[in-house]
């Protein structure tokens, strides 16, 4: 996936400025793709070359702004990518190696940033129980809303796994007290 494709996913959710993009991408899909605002308006910009998407000059009697959105083009593009059927991704989590690096060199004393990993995945997993509570309640979602839900049920799964995992292997990195 690129970070376009992300992109035009979420500017046809909802046009948006590019700063209101940046803000809503963190609050939503940048809980599983990482992305920074200069990295956005770049993107943004080649989008724009490419024909993707377009900007709409606003006026709200304060300041003007420029709202992007989707064109032809651009929701022809996301149709493209997601009729192809993906790679099967590497896993590349740095923490993954440093946990194999442990096995074969002996303790490095990997217990303080595995707590540390195990606070931020808890902050996370709650964050996602907050937007779960806060936009999923309703038993009478339309499909567009099931499927968001659907998508953030995943990350709460993930999280969950993850965190059970980590309390697997926490005796094995902490010394008993």
């Amino acid at each position: 996936m690129s970070i376009q494709h992300a992109l035009l996913t979420s500017l046809l959710e909802k046009p948006s400025s590019g700063y209101d993009l940046a803000r809503r991408f963190d609050r939503s899909i940048g809980h599983f793709w990482k992305a920074s605002h200069q990295q956005i308006y770049r993107e943004l910009g080649r989008m724009s070359d490419a024909g993707w998407v377009a900007t709409i000059d606003t006026d709200d009697g304060n300041s003007r702004r420029k709202v992007y959105e989707v064109l032809a083009d651009g929701r022809a593009e996301l149709l493209r990518w997601t009729s192809e059927p993906l790679a099967t991704p590497a896993t590349r989590e740095a923490w993954l190696v440093k946990l194999r690096a442990e096995a074969v060199i002996g303790p490095v004393g990997l217990g303080d940033e595995l707590c540390g990993l195990i606070e931020t995945h808890s902050e996370v997993l709650a964050g996602y129980r907050k937007i779960e509570q806060r936009d999923f309640s309703d038993p009478k979602m339309s499909r567009q809303q099931q499927l968001q839900y659907a998508v953030l049920r995943l990350g709460i799964a993930n999280e969950e796994s993850w965190l059970q995992w980590a309390e697997t292997i926490k005796p094995l990195l902490l010394p008993p007290r």
